[in-house]
């Protein structure tokens, strides 16, 4: 049943976590960070275990990232639709977003020259054009220009002609070079956080802004409408491009058109498992009781499940498209997955990831019921960092050992479990920092009591 609340219930100045509860975490979390990050620095510049921890890094990037930039979806997507319902809980996805722009330090390691040449096969290949273009008078401004062009045409027409030696793959790169070089990727990076972060900052600014407004009103509600407006395409696009400049592009032969909704897929429903998850705690320790009921795990849990469902539709129709195309630029990256020990994983996903939680989301009581819906959330970020894993970590075998162990080694799953932590703490930490920074929640919106009293 619905909350029977009034604004008499309401504090006036609203709720602001006790720091007590923070700053245990935030410390811990701090210091495992700065632990691992020193670990880390070892582990990239180590000879042995440096190109393998390269992968490990990039799949905690992209399982934590993909949560921040879900928590900015669910933020934008309540503005742009005038939401109602979700106005007790918008603190906690700006509070997630906001991590995002943070995230750039995190991104640090892979501009590393030494690093992206044991990540990206493309940008090896760019860094010979750039020296040879050099070394016959050439400038470093016009780089991928001439040179690369008649580099890879050369190639190309070789190839056609039938010569020894000839670079099969070269062409693939050859029509690639407008996008796939280094000032255009660097570029698009830098753009990513900033521009994202420059929204994400503003909107949850606004938001804050309006808690201490003697007369809120609806003005700042119309601001961020019109901002989320603006907003939302950068973040189709930001969201789209780090899942093909950092993920897609360890293998730049491959391509998959809906390779980005697949990735964002996956960040919008696991963001919801977060934000389910931190509701609870902040629950249990007594806030956001009386502005939150089983009615927004009702919502929430509903829109988890729709993702549960969206996932599952596109991770089968990208099989789907390219198994019935059988294109050999396209099949690679499943041919891949389906070799040795990765099948089963690979298999495991339909029925783990999709079958399972569609299952057990189903009854209306197990979305609002928090012993179901909690355990249900852990589980489902759980099959999102075996997603992550699948999707990133077999690349790492053919990259480094040429083919011969797709698994590479004990040591190398050392380094992955040394990065998840690491970047988890750096998130964790951000994120508590967000929650204690705040009000947690709007407390002077217009449309407070409408979400306190939510019925659906």
């Amino acid at each position: 049943m619905a909350h029977n609340v009034t604004s008499k219930d309401i504090p006036l100045n609203g709720e602001k976590i006790d720091s007590a509860h923070l700053a245990r975490p935030k410390f811990i979390a701090l210091v495992v960070f700065i632990i691992g990050a020193i670990a880390s620095g070892f582990l990239f510049t180590n000879d042995t275990f440096g190109a393998g921890y390269a992968y490990s890094w990039v799949f905690a990037f992209m399982f934590f990232i993909s949560l921040t930039l879900g928590g900015a979806f669910w933020m934008i997507l309540h503005h742009v639709t005038n939401s109602g319902w979700g106005v007790s809980v918008r603190r906690l996805m700006e509070n997630l977003g906001f991590v995002f722009p943070f995230f750039a330090i995190i991104a640090i390691p892979l501009l590393i020259p030494s690093v992206q040449n044991d990540l990206y096969e493309w940008m090896v290949e760019h860094r010979e054009v750039m020296v040879s273009h050099e070394e016959v008078g050439g400038h470093a401004a016009s780089v991928y220009g001439n040179a690369t062009h008649a580099l890879h045409l050369e190639s190309a027409i070789a190839k056609a002609q039938g010569a020894e030696g000839a670079d099969h793959y070269a062409h693939l790169l050859y029509v690639k070079a407008w996008y796939m070089n280094l000032p255009f990727w660097l570029t698009r990076v830098i753009g990513f956080f900033l521009l994202l972060g420059a929204g994400i900052y503003f909107l949850r600014k606004i938001s804050i802004a309006q808690d201490t407004d003697p007369n809120p009103g609806i003005k700042r509600l119309i601001q961020a409408r019109k901002l989320s407006c603006i907003v939302m395409p950068i973040f189709a696009v930001v969201a789209t491009f780090i899942a093909l400049d950092f993920m897609m592009a360890l293998d730049y032969k491959w391509f998959s058109t809906m390779y980005g909704v697949y990735f964002f897929a996956g960040c919008a429903l696991n963001s919801m498992a977060i934000l389910i998850l931190t509701l609870t705690w902040l629950r249990s320790k007594g806030y956001l009781k009386v502005v939150t009921s089983k009615e927004h795990y009702h919502i929430m849990g509903k829109l988890m499940h729709a993702f549960v469902i969206f996932w599952a539709y596109v991770s089968f129709a990208q099989f789907m498209l390219i198994w019935y195309a059988n294109i050999t630029e396209e099949t690679s990256y499943f041919l891949l997955r389906n070799s040795d020990e990765w099948w089963i994983w690979s298999l495991s996903l339909p029925f783990l990831h999709f079958a399972l939680p569609f299952v057990l989301l189903l009854p209306h009581y197990a979305k609002k019921v928090t012993k179901i819906v909690v355990p249900i959330c852990i589980y489902i970020l759980v099959m999102h960092i075996v997603d992550l894993y699948i999707a990133v970590i077999p690349e790492r075998g053919p990259s480094l050992t040429h083919g011969q162990d797709l698994f590479v080694g004990h040591d190398a799953y050392l380094g992955d479990i040394v990065a998840f932590i690491t970047v988890g703490a750096f998130f964790l930490f951000l994120f508590l920092r967000n929650i204690g920074s705040a009000n947690l929640y709007p407390n002077r919106d217009p449309r407070l009591l409408e979400s306190a009293n939510l019925h659906n």
